[in-house]
């Protein structure tokens, strides 16, 4: 190095002891509206400083103040919670966690000191109905085994909070009903947590679905499997889980075929096959499949088990292409490809999303519909229109033939173009 160069960068000349001085030519330069944004309607906005080639970085997102964020309740401390759903409320713009329920008081303590919550905040299961008395909660997230969702959703609505509620909805449709009721008299909304819905790549997979740019839909494969271990674990507990691989990871794939259809089954016809010997499926099944006919005319065959390594993909074969979602239930990892002709030959091209946390997007969803009170993408009813599908491919597995189902749905799933 130069002592011309060594000099100029020296604490001991005109500069300060960060750097060097900044040249008066460059002090006099005004900085461009493109750099520094501007204010609209309290929400900072830049213009796109990128050309047209690339992709637009996104808006600064508008974070409403800690003050004004919906305070949310979580019930039941397990893995989801743990992993998953409290992780997420750090990327939350319109939400944050302020109570916790759990009967591990020890594990209860614990999580509230990471993540700031006041010790006189913690409930235990059997007095849910005492969050009357805290104005800072204004709803619950309920993470519970699917056999607890109902007593906890009406003790939530007896303490008049909002409720989201994890899927299944319930253990069935009547309890199901119940919890619906329930909310409604006490006029608090219900949101049932299919973060599918709102995970990036399946809507942008079923606004292609949607659009006509492929032609009609005709045929859909969706799979969602998993090699389950230990038998003491509540997933294999009938009066808990409801059931085994269909209401806990099948049901991902029936509600997801709705929503890239967004329309309803008018027949199933399914099979469920259990292995020989197997004490953990004495009460549960391991593996179903079954087929749903729409009224469109396209075929969904779905098949979920909890002996098979694991797979969560959705393959939609349409007219004119095809559209394949790679981890299309999983909490990461997803990868949207669709196909069509290309002249003589097929192009495949992968369409790349900034992925978000799906949680966030379906706590924010959820904060959103409180705040200013508009009707959630999957409100109970959804959660009971699953329930009644499910309980008519139970029905289906049990006589051997396909069983019609009513046109009259409790609960359209929303179209893409309108999400």
């Amino acid at each position: 190095m130069s002592d011309s160069t060594s000099t100029r960068f020296s604490n001991t000349g005109p500069g300060t002891a960060t750097g060097p001085t900044l040249p008066a030519a460059a002090r006099n330069i005004a900085p461009d509206p493109i750099d520094v944004g501007g204010v609209e309607q309290g929400k900072i906005t830049f213009e796109n400083w990128k050309g047209d080639a690339d992709r637009p970085e996104p808006e600064p997102p508008a974070i409403l103040p800690p003050g004004k964020r919906l305070g949310v309740a979580i019930i039941g401390l397990g893995r989801l919670t743990l992993n998953q759903i409290l992780p997420a409320f750090r990327q939350s713009l319109y939400a944050k966690p302020v109570a916790l329920v759990s009967d591990r008081p020890e594990k209860a303590r614990e999580v509230a000191k990471q993540y700031g919550i006041d010790e006189s905040a913690l409930y235990r299961y059997d007095d849910i109905e005492r969050m009357a008395e805290n104005k800072e909660i204004d709803a619950v997230y309920v993470v519970t085994p699917n056999g607890r969702h109902r007593d906890h959703v009406l003790a939530a609505a007896k303490a008049g909070k909002h409720v989201l509620c994890e899927k299944p909805m319930a253990n069935n449709s009547a309890e199901a009903r119940e919890m619906i009721d329930a909310c409604r008299q006490a006029g608090v909304k219900l949101m049932i947590a299919y973060r599918c819905q709102y995970e990036l790549f399946n809507v942008e997979a079923a606004r292609l679905t949607q659009s006509g740019e492929l032609g009609r839909p005709r045929i859909i494969h969706a799979t969602n499997t998993q090699v389950q271990g230990p038998g003491e674990q509540w997933r294999m507990r009938a009066a808990l889980a409801g059931g085994g691989a269909l209401p806990d990871i099948g049901l991902y794939c029936l509600n997801g075929v709705r929503t890239m259809l967004g329309e309803d089954p008018v027949e199933v016809y399914a099979q469920i096959i259990n292995p020989e010997g197997d004490a953990r499926y004495a009460e549960v099944e391991e593996t179903i499949s079954y087929t749903l006919r729409f009224p469109s005319g396209v075929i969904a065959n779905c098949v979920t088990s909890y002996g098979a390594h694991e797979c969560k993909d959705m393959e939609i074969r349409l007219e004119k292409g095809w559209v394949s979602l790679e981890n299309a239930f999983a909490y990461a990892g997803q990868r949207l490809y669709v196909a069509e002709r290309h002249g003589s030959g097929e192009q495949v091209n992968e369409i790349r999303i900034s992925p978000k946390d799906q949680f966030t997007l379906e706590i924010d969803h959820f904060a959103d519909s409180v705040l200013n009170n508009k009707i959630s993408h999957t409100p109970g009813e959804e959660g009971l229109q699953d329930h009644l599908l499910m309980e008519a491919i139970y029905r289906s597995a049990r006589e051997g033939l396909p069983v019609k189902i009513d046109h009259d749905s409790v609960h359209k799933p929303i179209p893409a173009s309108q999400r």
